[in-house]
Parts: structure tokens; C-alpha cells; sequence
């Protein structure tokens, strides 16, 4: 009884962290730092997505990922549920400011 009331306790502790740790990283605002955190992702790639990002505005998709130097469809294929490439803050105004 005391080990299932630890295994309860232990779950209810990391279960939280273990949410937060699988949330996608989102392309659009995560700097390298975030980037290199998602399994697929090296430092060098990271640079690149950011470099990449200030020089070309935002991704669409995370599809666009190929258009990175170094980054192919494989890669961006592995990545799958890992990142996202949500609505940047700019757009968000724009549609806003519509309404």
C-alpha cells in the first residue's frame, strides 16, 4: 500500500513537469536556446532557424522549416509533433486591428 501511495504521490509531483517538458516549441518565437532543446535540433540547426526567421519574417507552417539551409523534409518530417509554428505576435495585431 505505501509504494502505490508513493507511485500516487511521485505521479502527481512529475506529471506537471512531464506536461510542460512535451509541449511543441513553437518556431515563430523560441530562440536557439528553446530550439536546441527538441530532439532533432543541434545547435547549428537552432542558429539557423533563428538567423533564418530575422531575415525572412515567420513560418507559415513548420513545412517551411525546409527553406532553412540545412534543414530538409526528413528532418522537419522527424520532428513532427515536437515544434509548431504558432500565429506570430505581428499577425496577431494585424487580424485584431480588422475586427
Amino acid at each position: 500500500m505505501k509504494r502505490f501511495l508513493r507511485a500516487i504521490v511521485l505521479a502527481a509531483v512529475l506529471g506537471p513537469a512531464a506536461a510542460l517538458a512535451s509541449a511543441p516549441v513553437d518556431i515563430n518565437v523560441a530562440d536557439a536556446a528553446a530550439l536546441e532543446q527538441v530532439k532533432g535540433i543541434g545547435p547549428a540547426k537552432a542558429q539557423a532557424i533563428v538567423e533564418y526567421r530575422s531575415q525572412h519574417g515567420p513560418f507559415a507552417s513548420t513545412a517551411d522549416l525546409v527553406k532553412v539551409p540545412g534543414i530538409g523534409a526528413k528532418t522537419v518530417e522527424q520532428l513532427g509533433d515536437q515544434i509548431t509554428a504558432g500565429t506570430p505576435p505581428a499577425r496577431r495585431t494585424a487580424k485584431a486591428a480588422k475586427q
